[in-house]
């Protein structure tokens, strides 16, 4: 009698779990996220989910077949300003098959990959959205000489999809680094002998990996990455705190933490498998990289030494963890934790416009006590001549080496502001 009962509990737990399974996935939310590079497209949904993507013409637009699907609502982005994506629309084209149409401005080349659950999302579907032209340009264009300076990456933590820590008044960390990274930058702008690059450049997620990419294309000199840690067991918790790379292992538990809760925010922001590669898993430790760790540390020492003069620290000397973000073996970068937006007064602080000043005035001011230590050795003087690729404007080549479309013009005897793919270019020194 009791194995007919076990047979029978049994046969009705299976037949629960066939129809648990059997339920359609519900797509519960839609949010965009606009990148100099690329549209992302995320979709909220209840569990993982089968799709087919597919690229149409005439006109253009991205068709996503979700197997088994059903919205909860009417999914809608409120803004199409962006240069790729005119409009999103859903059908259902047969039984079983919810069919989300990305209605786009021109040619794009998709990516799509799911991504589990974690601590501030469950399960979604995400579509990346990038210009064709785009997609087939080197990651790393060839360098282009430069004038005596030094140029600065200032890299805004988090953003987009991630928002980092959350203040206990809502206050987000991919807001509060955004904002101290555009102090900075204005700070470093007005130096003559330097040049800021922002690493982030709005609202959206950049992976660790990218994040050194961009500021390797910009020729950087040095890393700054700019964060606002949140510590929930305790809200006591405060201070301003500088990290560097470490060769053999985090200089303390709590630096340890911090690292693997930094690394996991490729989990949050949603990095595709693709976008991999076995770089960060390899091991970076040669003499170059021996020698950029130790310029690190002497870079660190200088910036909290000059956050100290703003406020109190947590850590009085540079802690050390084994840092995604930190790991290029070409240029002394740290990370700047500026305070704990888990501590109310700290994040009724970060909130402030004057705070935030302090607080970039001491990193840069922290930057150039650096610099005088140990000056770059520049590249030559040479003209720099940049070849125009597909998707390039006479605007844009301004904006990039900082002079103006007329000098440009001058410079090259051009006589209109059209640009063709393979021209060369001269770009004056000012």
């Amino acid at each position: 009698m009791r194995k007919h009962g076990l047979i029978l509990l049994l046969a009705i737990l299976f037949g629960f779990s066939a129809i648990s399974h059997a339920d359609p996935v519900v797509v519960n939310n839609l949010r965009m996220w606009r990148a100099p590079d690329h549209t992302r497209v995320v979709f909220d949904v209840s569990r993982q989910v089968e799709h087919r993507v597919s690229v149409l013409g005439n006109p253009d637009r991205i068709v996503v077949d979700l197997e088994n699907a059903v919205p909860a609502g009417e999914l809608s982005a409120r803004n199409y300003e962006g240069p790729l994506l005119k409009g999103i629309r859903m059908g259902k084209p047969k039984p079983g098959i919810l069919r989300i149409v990305l209605d786009l401005k021109q040619k794009v080349g998709p990516r799509s990959f799911v991504l589990k659950p974690n601590e501030l999302y469950g399960h979604r579907l995400v579509v990346d959205l990038y210009k064709q032209s785009q997609a087939k340009q080197p990651i790393t264009p060839p360098a282009p000489a430069r004038k005596a300076y030094s140029i600065i990456a200032i890299d805004a933590g988090h953003g987009g999809e991630d928002p980092g820590a959350v203040g206990r008044r809502g206050t987000k960390e991919k807001q509060i680094t955004f904002s101290v990274a555009q102090e900075l930058k204005k700070l470093v702008d007005r130096d003559p002998k330097l040049r800021a690059a922002m690493v982030r450049r709005g609202d959206y997620y950049i992976s660790l990996r990218g994040r050194t990419d961009i500021a390797r294309r910009a020729q950087a000199d040095l890393f700054i990455s700019i964060h606002a840690d949140a510590f929930p067991k305790s809200k006591s918790v405060s201070g301003s705190s500088v990290y560097a790379l470490s060769q053999r292992g985090a200089t303390s538990e709590a630096a340890r933490w911090l690292a693997d809760k930094e690394n996991a925010a490729d989990l949050i922001g949603g990095v595709s498998l693709r976008d991999k590669d076995d770089l960060l898993a390899r091991v970076l430790w040669d003499l170059s990289m021996t020698k950029t760790v130790s310029d690190s540390l002497v870079l660190g020492r200088t910036i909290l030494s000059e956050l100290g003069q703003v406020g109190r620290l947590h850590r009085k000397s540079v802690e050390q963890a084994g840092f995604a973000v930190l790991k290029s073996p070409d240029m002394p970068s740290v990370l700047v934790e500026t305070a704990f937006l888990s501590n109310p007064k700290e994040e009724k602080l970060l909130r402030s416009r004057n705070h935030q000043r302090k607080i970039a005035l001491a990193i840069y001011q922290g930057i150039k006590r650096y610099l005088k230590q140990r000056p770059i050795q520049f590249v030559s003087d040479d003209p720099i001549v940049h070849i125009v690729r597909k998707g390039d404007s006479l605007s844009e080549i301004a904006l990039q080496y900082r002079v103006s479309m007329t000098s440009i013009k001058k410079a090259n005897n051009m006589k209109s502001n059209t640009v063709r793919v393979g021209q060369k270019l001269k770009i004056p020194a000012s």
